[in-house]
């Protein structure tokens, strides 16, 4: 510090000390900081997964006609002596409830990967109940909808699908990205100088 001459009384004055700018004792600040990799690359799977997803409801869909005579003719197999509108209405209700069960369980896992990205507790479990779902619809898929030429293409597109899902569950159990959900918020004390 600097001293300086009072003219008036004749003797030295010194200045007095600044203010600190920041407060030891400043609340917490709530920052948004980059989530660490493995969580990043979670996400990016889950993506991947979703748009693999879609594209398959999309392409099951598209399939339908050229796919219910042969649900029929397995519908057939387990059952004969009925009338063919009988087996057609079977090969109906097969292939819209494994529509929409594609259907049911990406929009899930899309809920799902919103509430893991905002850090909700336990979210891990229930999107690995997902696959064990999706694994249970490509199952059913193998013996009842994914069959003959364009199902060839069906049972591929599925499994690329829960291959990216358990990719993205194996990310998301890393430890990084363990803590950073344990973290549940990510802060700072009083502002930064």
């Amino acid at each position: 510090m600097t001293e300086q001459t009072d003219p008036a009384a004749g003797r030295k004055k010194e200045r007095p000390e600044r203010p600190p700018v920041a407060n030891p004792n400043a609340a917490p600040v709530l920052v948004k900081l980059t989530p660490p990799f493995s969580v990043r690359m979670s996400q990016f799977c889950w993506i991947l997964s979703f748009a693999v997803g879609g594209f398959t409801a999309v392409y099951f869909f598209l399939i339908r006609q050229d796919q219910l005579p042969l649900i029929a003719d397995v519908v057939r197999g387990v059952s004969e002596g009925r009338s063919d509108e009988t087996y057609e209405t079977a090969a109906d209700i097969v292939f819209w409830v494994v529509f929409g069960l594609l259907v049911a369980v990406l929009l899930t896992q899309i809920t799902l990967l919103v509430s893991f990205m905002s850090r909700r507790p336990n979210i891990r479990w229930w999107q690995l109940g997902t696959l064990v779902v999706q694994l249970a619809v490509l199952l059913l898929s193998l013996e009842l909808v994914a069959i003959g030429e364009q199902g060839r293409q069906l049972r591929l597109l599925l499994a690329a699908e829960c291959g990216l899902v358990l990719l993205a569950l194996l990310w998301s159990v890393l430890p990084g990205a363990m803590a950073w959900t344990a973290r549940q918020h990510d802060i700072r004390r009083g502002p930064q100088v």
